[in-house]
């Protein structure tokens, strides 16, 4: 069997005040930090060997604890960055936002994402997202466990692709701060011995 976990980063000041970050390069905030001290005995005992991460702080922070709690050094990889929400969504919250730019929030409400400046679509993260995490899968070996640090969003996108189960986030509750996925690769009576990738947990958070 092979593992792969993946971990939303911790909480950040902009989580907290429900404004938009996307790739905006914003750290943990205290209590993000306590969430990343706390998360990484838990996922260290898993004795992962690679912790691959969003290169953004707040991903890159939270993979440095659970990579020097594993003794590891983290791969960082900006494919695996959050969705880009563009120039005019960036630090604003929702009420915000449909203030500030009324016909594109109509857009965002209406699914219309392709007409919103600088956003990326679902396509655009799956793009880089997916080559990035079938790398990692393919190069653990038998009885191995990669840990992958990202964010929610594009977690929620690019899980569900890569299992087969394209537009299936939707049908998923909101990963937490420093919440995790398993990811389990081998043999199943149910599908008659054949090799594949399940979903085993989904948003775990330390007790």
């Amino acid at each position: 069997m092979r593992r792969l976990v993946l971990l939303r980063h911790g909480r950040t000041e902009w989580n907290d005040t429900g404004r938009a970050q996307g790739h905006a390069d914003i750290p943990l905030d205290a209590e993000g930090q306590a969430q990343s001290k706390a998360v990484a005995p838990y996922l260290a005992a898993l004795a992962p060997v690679a912790v691959w991460s969003s290169d953004l702080s707040r991903a890159a922070q939270t993979a440095a604890h659970v990579a020097a709690e594993a003794a590891l050094e983290p791969v960082l990889d900006p494919r695996l960055r959050e969705f880009d929400v563009g120039p005019n969504r960036t630090g604003l919250t929702n009420e915000q936002y449909a203030a500030a730019h009324p016909e594109e929030h109509a857009a965002l409400l209406a699914g219309d994402i392709a007409s919103i400046p600088g956003r990326e679509t679902d396509d655009d993260v799956l793009a880089r997202y997916l080559p990035a995490l079938t790398s990692y899968a393919d190069s653990l070996g038998e009885g191995e466990t990669g840990i992958v640090v990202s964010h929610g969003a594009a977690l929620r996108v690019a899980v569900p692709a890569f299992l087969g189960l394209a537009g299936a986030g939707e049908a998923l509750g909101v990963l937490a701060n420093c919440g995790w996925i398993v990811l389990e690769h081998g043999a199943s009576t149910w599908t008659g011995g054949a090799d594949r990738w399940r979903l085993v947990a989904w948003n775990r958070v330390v007790a």
